[in-house]
């Protein structure tokens, strides 16, 4: 995956609307399918006893995600996602690496070069999207740990860059 250029304006609007629609339609829709299946096969019950619905209600909220979800698999491809389906997928591949990360740290203390892009993408990759999240509490402690890995990397005499990074050469190490 390579890093893109994301419009950060474009992508917290578009992400503010996705996560009101997905929130309201996920209250919207628990509440009708769960109210929807208490009509069709809830008890019934004495004035001021519970009614034991509690497993439809839930039922109501597993379908009202599932239909979320597909819905939202379905619109990815759309114009409208594809900065926020980029940073999704960035953040899952930051994931993947975090996972890995004492293995690539270590790897890249021996000069690995896989293991040194692989650091170098994780760094960049994190500062864009602190940048787009506003997340800047940690954005020091990680511009501190880019600009040391960049100075082991020139002290090499490398020239490695961002772009080299593949999620096959994160398999390999």
């Amino acid at each position: 995956m390579k890093l893109q250029h994301v419009d950060k304006s474009i992508y917290r609007k578009n992400m503010n609307l996705f996560m009101l629609v997905l929130v309201l339609s996920l209250i919207l829709l628990s509440l009708s399918l769960g109210a929807g299946l208490i009509a069709l096969f809830g008890a019934a019950s004495a004035p001021g006893e519970p009614t034991g619905n509690f497993h439809l209600n839930l039922l109501g909220v597993i379908l009202a995600v599932i239909l979320c979800s597909a819905i939202v698999f379905q619109l990815k491809a759309k114009p409208f996602f594809t900065e926020i389906y980029y940073v999704w997928q960035l953040k899952q591949l930051q994931n993947r690496i975090y996972r890995k990360l004492n293995k690539v740290k270590a790897l890249a203390a021996k000069n690995d070069v896989n293991a040194l892009i692989t650091l170098l993408f994780y760094y960049m990759s994190l500062r864009q999207v602190y940048l787009l999240d506003d997340n800047t509490l940690t954005l020091a402690t990680l511009e501190q740990a880019l600009n040391q890995l960049q100075t082991q990397i020139q002290g090499l005499g490398l020239a490695l860059s961002a772009e080299q990074f593949t999620p096959e050469l994160l398999d390999s190490l």
